[in-house]
């Protein structure tokens, strides 16, 4: 295990620590929030499982994929980045966004992390983005899964590097792809959206 890898997990589980003490602040009693520790549905893009209790002959199940910008600590973005590849040893991998072996039905957007002078996290901003409505907001833009892969398999060909803005969106006010061939071992393509602009379109609330 590399001392990077070993920071990022330490990272991951103390913000996880942060993220649980919220959701028992914001989640009334008629919500349970599970914590999922199984690999297999980790790997399937479910970090929680949040049980709503509202209708006691009907409980809703909801799979959440938490997701945080843990490599901008003490920062307020105004945008998040949505995978749409990546290398894993080489070997193109497709991203979680338009990943159709993903589960989760939400995104839970972790931004704004602050941290005291024992870089301890104590707090964070969480927005709720719904994944379905994401996707269909894409669609109606003209950025299909399809559409978005055949952007992914250019930029990557083309080696593209930094921002590229497109077409179907807005790059000042709605969002634009991003490649980081040069700077990340793992080449990422990611398609770069406003947080404001997800919110106004009903796609996302703050949690």
């Amino acid at each position: 295990m590399t001392s990077n890898f070993k920071s990022d997990l330490d990272k991951e589980q103390k913000l996880g620590f942060l993220l649980d003490s919220i959701y028992a602040k914001k989640f009334g009693a008629n919500f349970q929030v599970h914590r999922i520790i199984d690999k297999k549905r980790q790997y399937a893009g479910i970090d929680i499982e949040i049980h709503d209790y509202r209708k006691r002959d009907d409980v809703q199940i909801y799979f959440v994929d938490e997701k945080a910008q843990l490599d901008y600590l003490n920062k307020s973005l105004p945008t998040f980045a949505f995978e749409l590849s990546y290398l894993k040893k080489g070997q193109y991998r497709k991203g979680w966004l338009i990943d159709e072996k993903k589960e989760a039905a939400y995104y839970f957007l972790v931004t704004n992390i602050c941290t005291d002078e024992q870089e301890e996290f104590i707090s964070c901003k969480i927005t709720s983005i719904n994944r379905q409505k994401l996707l269909e907001l894409l669609e109606a833009k003209g950025l299909t899964n399809l559409s978005l892969e055949m952007y992914d398999k250019l930029l990557r060909a083309d080696k593209k590097n930094g921002k590229i803005p497109i077409k179907e969106l807005d790059a000042r006010k709605e969002g634009y792809i991003f490649c980081s061939h040069s700077n990340k071992a793992e080449k990422p393509i990611n398609l770069v959206l406003r947080l404001n602009y997800l919110i106004k379109m009903g796609v996302g609330k703050v949690v």
